[in-house]
């Protein structure tokens, strides 16, 4: 039983994306590097923000569960864009935590790790792309 559905609708990379809601109305636009104006936004950049702020949510759900203030931690989503050698395209993802000066670096990799359990991106992405974490 699903306890939130988001809808959106688009109908490719340039244009519009809009949710059912009418909270997220972007413009779209194809990258520059694969010969688009870059005049909008893209689903990398989408993705990236959405994996970005969602792990984030998870990190600080797990780091309070374990009695630790990670309240200051942020992460950093870079979604890369790829040829996967068969005429198509695969996604990449590298996480970058950034993690309280006050918490050791060993306890921070492991609420990072335990993050990457919670978080439904993760969870989603789990074997289907290649995700690197990187606690800084």
């Amino acid at each position: 039983m699903s306890i939130y559905t988001a809808i959106a609708t688009a109908a490719g990379r340039d244009g519009r994306a809009v949710s059912s809601d009418g909270v997220l109305d972007v413009d779209l636009a194809l990258q520059k590097e694969l010969g688009g104006s870059g005049a909008g936004t893209n689903p990398e950049q989408l993705f990236a923000a959405g994996y970005a702020a969602c792990f984030a949510a998870s990190l600080h759900l797990v780091a309070q569960r374990e009695k630790v203030d990670a309240e200051d931690a942020s992460v950093t989503a870079e979604i890369s864009l790829s040829p996967n050698g068969k005429g198509g395209f695969q996604l990449g993802a590298t996480l970058r935590v950034e993690m309280p000066d006050a918490i050791e670096p060993e306890r921070a990799r492991e609420l990072v790790e335990a993050a990457h359990q919670v978080c439904p991106y993760s969870n989603a992405t789990r074997g289907n792309i290649p995700v690197e974490l990187v606690v800084e």
